[in-house]
């Protein structure tokens, strides 16, 4: 079976069909920049783009970089303010003609490193977490996911732990590889003292150059980079797009 996975980031907005068994994707995937602003209709426009492109006329998973409550964002950390309080469900439903599943980016991440990838089979606690525009979160016990926790806003040094070791800090800071990494290690040594975790799952864009920054981190949970890399949330939405 197939569904078509929409992956919204605050810097891009990338889809594709997967093969929901393989966790693959069967064609390559189109990215588009996210609009400036990322205002609901404008980013709708896009998923509606995505699912013209592809021909698409199955079911589709989106995901959103924010809480989701039953297809309501309920928070915009990376994209426009107006998107607190939207029902993203109805307004991706018009926009393509098409039930549409609606789910937090990283949680979609999650399910599919779980199910596919680096998670599967592994039983506790075990937390998701993607650096990239911003730091998204995951966390499941004994394979059961616990929705929506952003923990990427807790707060290290007096700011937000994804103003300094996200993917865009390390970039917008000019940071080297050796100075970002020491960054994000006193961030999961942090929640790894919260949640103990029996694995740490590390993905977003960065995670195709784990070699440059895992090595050497003293974090008493074990730390490995995502298995379907950057490709994750795609997956994800299209697994939860499927189940419904």
């Amino acid at each position: 079976m197939e569904a078509l996975g929409i992956d919204i980031g605050g810097s891009g907005i990338k889809g594709a069909p997967v093969d929901i068994v393989k966790g693959a994707l069967t064609r390559e995937r189109l990215r588009i920049p996210t609009p400036i602003p990322s205002r609901p209709k404008a980013v709708a426009a896009v998923v509606a783009r995505i699912v013209e492109h592809f021909s698409w006329t199955g079911p589709v998973g989106v995901t959103f970089p924010g809480v989701v409550i039953d297809g309501v964002t309920r928070s915009a950390a990376n994209v426009d303010q107006a998107w607190i309080g939207e029902d993203a469900r109805e307004l991706f439903t018009k926009a393509t003609g098409l039930p549409v599943v609606v789910l937090n980016d990283a949680d979609a991440a999650g399910v599919a490193e779980m199910a596919i990838g680096a998670g599967r089979g592994r039983a506790g606690v075990v937390l998701m977490l993607t650096l990239g525009t911003g730091i998204g979160s995951a966390l499941f016990i004994d394979g059961h996911l616990v929705p929506n926790t952003e923990l990427g806003h807790l707060e290290i040094r007096g700011k937000e732990a994804e103003k300094r070791a996200s993917g865009s800090a390390r970039e917008d800071h000019n940071l080297s590889w050796d100075r970002w990494a020491g960054r994000v290690e006193e961030y999961l040594q942090h929640i790894d003292a919260l949640f103990s975790p029996s694995l740490i799952i590390i993905g977003g864009g960065v995670s195709k150059k784990s070699e440059k920054f895992l090595p050497g981190m003293t974090v008493r949970a074990p730390i490995v980079p995502a298995t379907l890399q950057n490709e994750a949330g795609i997956v994800g939405a299209a697994m939860a797009a499927a189940e419904q």
